[in-house]
């Protein structure tokens, strides 16, 4: 695992943009399977469906300004942020708000990578935790993210009640 993506464990051999664009149809696909359970903790202490699609919306939205962000700034320090801390909203947030949110953000992030030059991927910020990364870095911890709670999904789905 990477200090600077730690969901590259996570990765598959299909392209990260192919794994970008597929990932609201495998949880919409998840979600469906879940059936009304999407609230119901899989585990105590373990996020709900809703909450995972949640956070994946949050992500997306870090995401997105960390990439706007390296892309108009020269070696910019990015803005880490505690994942639980974000997490103590989303109790009660639909499964299918949260989706709809993520899928509208990430449509709208997946243009901007696919429309970057090649040389954009070695544009460079740095994370306070994890060091200086590049813009491919983090499109990769994207895809590796998405893939990381894919799998919680698909868990839950495999056991929904």
């Amino acid at each position: 695992m990477s200090a600077l993506n730690p969901y590259d464990k996570f990765l598959d051999n299909r392209p990260v943009d192919a794994i970008l664009a597929d990932t609201a149809a495998r949880i919409a696909e998840y979600l469906e399977a879940i059936g009304p359970n999407q609230q119901k903790e899989p585990a105590p202490g373990k996020w709900s469906a809703a909450e995972i699609v949640s956070h994946l919306a949050d992500c997306e939205i870090v995401f997105a300004f960390r990439l706007r962000q390296t892309l108009a700034e020269d070696g910019p320090t990015i803005q880490p942020f505690d994942q639980d801390k974000w997490a103590k909203i989303y109790k009660g947030v639909s499964a299918s708000l949260a989706l709809e949110s993520f899928t509208g953000l990430r449509k709208w992030n997946l243009r901007m990578i696919r429309a970057c030059p090649p040389a954009a991927a070695e544009r460079k910020m740095t994370h306070p935790e994890r060091g200086t990364m590049t813009f491919r870095t983090v499109v990769e911890t994207m895809a590796g993210h998405d893939l990381n709670h894919l799998a919680q999904l698909r868990r839950i789905a495999e056991n929904p009640e």
